[in-house]
């Protein structure tokens, strides 16, 4: 006892020990019940029930606060619950299912999966409405315990629309900014297109349902230009065109945080950007299953027939 400063009581436990379980009986510490008691498996049941419940107060989720509050269990308790049970009532993502008759046969075109033979697949598409912010005051910089900052004061001054096509084959982006995004403005671009794919290659175009891509202006061209097949997106299923991808990289990565003087600059750093992705592009590979998409699809109106 006066060797190590323990009590009477906790060497009489190692004598005890020792004599039981010989001299490795000491080498670890004994295991001890732990001083919280196990949560009542009644908890975690009505914890569950309820989450797959509406919220009972005038809300739109349940929180840990509010599960804790009226399963009558700790907030971390309910985060464990929640947790084993696979539950996330606090996170919601949105989702949109096409109505479109055509929606299966679209699905199973083909191009992605199996590309057409001498022929050049594009994924064409307009990012619009892209503005130069002057952010005042400026952001603080990242340190230590602390993420970057950015104000959300800010002056605007024009906008500009990236008409892009991405080559699904090695995922090169062909580019040009345009001021506004009307079928003028789509014309000049197929015809910079044109110019850029070689001769004698089929050009399948994949768009969505926007009016300028269905103008009679877009017909007559497409007359002129028989290499020229649009292959028109599901309604309500645009992520079926690959370029959303790259577009989704160029706002997080490029356009979000970006403080830009003008349109002049908010332009230069796009073509910046399409310059860097195309020295590094990389062909653009579909590994999602078409028959799981369509069972998802199926499930998803069935369970929305029986809700509404």
């Amino acid at each position: 006892m006066h060797e190590t400063g323990k009590s009477k009581t906790c060497a009489w436990r190692w004598q005890e020990r020792l004599a039981a379980e010989a001299f490795e009986g000491l080498l670890r510490d004994k295991t001890r019940p732990s001083r919280i008691k196990k949560l009542d498996p009644a908890f975690a049941q009505r914890a569950v029930a309820l989450t797959m419940e509406p919220p009972l107060a005038e809300a739109t989720h349940w929180t840990g606060a509010a599960m804790a509050d009226a399963a009558g269990v700790s907030v971390s308790s309910v985060r464990r619950i929640w947790r084993a049970h696979g539950l996330q009532p606090h996170r919601g993502r949105q989702f949109k299912l096409s109505k479109d008759p055509e929606f299966v046969d679209k699905l199973r075109d083909g191009l992605y999966v199996d590309p057409r033979a001498h022929a050049v697949v594009l994924s064409v598409d307009e990012k619009s409405q892209s503005r130069p912010s002057i952010a005042r005051p400026p952001g603080l910089p990242m340190k230590k315990g602390r993420a970057g900052t950015m104000t959300h004061d800010d002056k605007r001054h024009g906008t500009t629309t990236l008409l892009a096509a991405m080559n699904v084959l090695d995922g090169a982006v062909i580019g040009h900014n345009m001021q506004r995004h009307r079928h003028q403005e789509f014309i000049r671009f197929l015809n910079a297109v044109e110019r850029a794919v070689p001769a004698g290659k089929t050009i399948h175009a994949i768009l969505d349902n926007y009016a300028a891509h269905k103008h009679p202006a877009v017909r007559q061209w497409l007359a002129r230009h028989p290499r020229w097949i649009f292959h028109f997106t599901r309604t309500s299923a645009s992520w079926l065109n690959a370029v959303e991808g790259f577009f989704a990289t160029l706002t997080k990565r490029r356009l979000k945080r970006g403080v830009f003087r003008s349109v002049v600059d908010l332009q230069a750093a796009i073509n910046r950007l399409l310059e860097g992705h195309n020295a590094n592009s990389k062909p653009f590979q579909w590994v999602a299953d078409p028959d799981k998409i369509i069972a998802a699809v199926k499930r998803g109106h069935q369970v929305l027939d029986s809700i509404l």
